[in-house]
């Protein structure tokens, strides 16, 4: 088994050592035609998803450093654990960073992977009383509430995956429950060096403590951990998913040389992981940075949200906006989609002074899934359950592409991170998403003549159905939604 060199752990493989690996030689001759520029691919089938990342640890000569707010203990996270852990053994350094509100039931499994001479864990803002986790949130409430909400994977400082999954099964299409329409960017050339020196600084930051300081030294080895992923390989949910992602046209463009990126200009937006323990600078914080980069929208907004708690002051920009003549357009979870009833609660108590301003309120229906074989929606690549893409389009020349929510929690509490990308193309197709595919996915909510909501739905083309509640959503979710948006708690959601 190769060691790889340790000595400097904190730190991203330089720029000269990246150039020198597999991923170095393939990318580098395109980088250096497009300077300035970074080359994107946007990933919304859920199977090239993790194809992507899949492939990434299997051609990782140097580096794999990934940060994550949640990663399940399913086929898909068995299988990429297992997967770095092969990665590993071929001498290649891992840095795995994740948030510890997020990784239940993984103790054994990160401790077994910490052990390993090339592997290194870290936990973000850790629960020190390990059974239950939610004690912690009794005793050390102020910290404990604040989470590391960035998805970020990169190989050999060469690639970087950024954008709104995590990692587990609803995320990558691997089961028949609840699946999320989400959306990954993966990005070479210039903006790869500035994530890697992102994750440096998350790496590093007093809020990160290492695995084996907060978990003690698990008696699962690493054979075990093997023997599981091996073991899952071999059930027939797996089966069925691992044979839809052998379809995936990532994995037939890769073996043919033919993957294809858009080069265009990237800006990195990230929280200064100080966030985490309440210490940021309002300046070095995401909204602040967006507003930096965006600057005043002059012609329409096209915002995707799944977790949209606008609070009274935005609803009250997203107004202003529309008295200035721009289109303001919004998509989230309906109640019958949303994954999580509090935060609807938080959105629903804005919807009507959004409405009677202009704006226009799309809700996605929650979609049926009786196959694990995905279906095209948009930009988003599957038929889900629920929303989970965090995007937004700015007069059909800029995309913001991340982990940010437009909630208070993103805002204030979270840390977060993403991409703005000038690029027409990635906009318009988003606004025509909103154009082709809406209709036939989402319903549009409406105050009628008597000033009461109305959710539309188009069954066909011609066919429309009006719904006067909040449609498929049983009547014990819509008592939780009025419930939890009566409570003073919008600062939490």
């Amino acid at each position: 088994m190769p060691k790889c060199d340790q000595d400097n752990p904190s730190i991203a493989l330089s720029a000269n050592e990246s150039r020198h690996t597999l991923l170095g030689e393939t990318i580098q001759p395109q980088a250096q035609k497009h300077t300035n520029l970074s080359g994107i691919r946007a990933l919304a089938n859920p199977h090239d998803a993790f194809a992507a990342r899949a492939l990434l640890i299997q051609l990782a000569e140097k580096t794999l450093d990934i940060q994550y707010y949640i990663w399940r203990k399913d086929i898909t996270g068995m299988l990429l654990l297992e997967a770095l852990h092969e990665a590993a053994e071929r001498g290649v350094r891992v840095r795995l960073l994740l948030d510890d509100n997020g990784t239940r039931n993984l103790d054994k499994e990160l401790s077994a992977l910490d052990s390993h001479p090339n592997i290194k864990a870290r936990l973000f803002n850790p629960f020190h009383i390990r059974h239950p986790k939610w004690f912690g949130f009794i005793t050390h409430f102020s910290r404990a509430n604040r989470r590391m909400h960035n998805k970020l994977f990169i190989a050999d400082n060469q690639m970087a995956i950024v954008g709104g999954r995590n990692i587990g099964d609803e995320y990558f299409g691997a089961t028949e429950s609840l699946l999320f329409a989400d959306l990954d960017v993966a990005a070479i050339g210039e903006v790869v060096p500035h994530v890697s020196a992102d994750f440096d600084r998350y790496w590093s930051s007093p809020a990160v403590s290492p695995i084996n300081t907060v978990i003690p030294r698990a008696k699962l080895d690493l054979d075990t951990l093997r023997h599981t992923a091996s073991n899952i390989q071999i059930n027939p949910a797996a089966e069925l998913y691992v044979a839809a992602m052998s379809e995936s046209d990532l994995i037939r463009e890769l073996l043919e040389g033919e993957l294809k990126f858009d080069w265009r200009a990237v800006s990195m937006l990230s929280d200064d992981p100080a966030k985490g323990l309440g210490l940021a600078k309002p300046s070095s914080l995401i909204s602040h940075q967006l507003e930096q980069v965006i600057g005043q929208p002059n012609q329409q907004v096209t915002l995707i949200s799944p977790y949209f708690v606008p609070t009274k002051a935005g609803a009250q920009v997203f107004v202003e906006m529309v008295k200035r003549g721009i289109k303001v357009r919004i998509l989230t979870n309906s109640l019958a989609a949303t994954n999580i009833v509090a935060v609807h609660g938080g959105y629903a108590k804005h919807r009507r002074e959004l409405l009677a301003g202009g704006v226009e309120l799309f809700e996605m229906r929650r979609g049926k899934q009786s196959k694990i074989k995905p279906k095209k929606l948009g930009p988003f690549g599957s038929s889900a359950t629920s929303l989970h893409a965090k995007t937004f389009a700015i007069d059909s020349q800029r995309v913001f592409v991340g982990s940010f929510n437009f909630d208070p929690r993103s805002t204030h509490l979270n840390t977060e991170l993403g991409f703005i990308i000038d690029s027409p193309p990635l906009a318009k197709t988003i606004e025509q998403y909103f154009d082709q595919d809406i209709p036939a996915n989402a319903y549009q909510v409406e105050l009628n003549k008597q000033n009461q909501l109305v959710w539309v739905e188009h069954q066909t083309n011609t066919q429309i159905l009006t719904h006067h509640q909040e449609p498929s959503a049983s009547l014990w979710r819509r008592i939780r939604s009025k419930f939890w948006s009566i409570l003073p708690i919008e600062w939490l959601l």
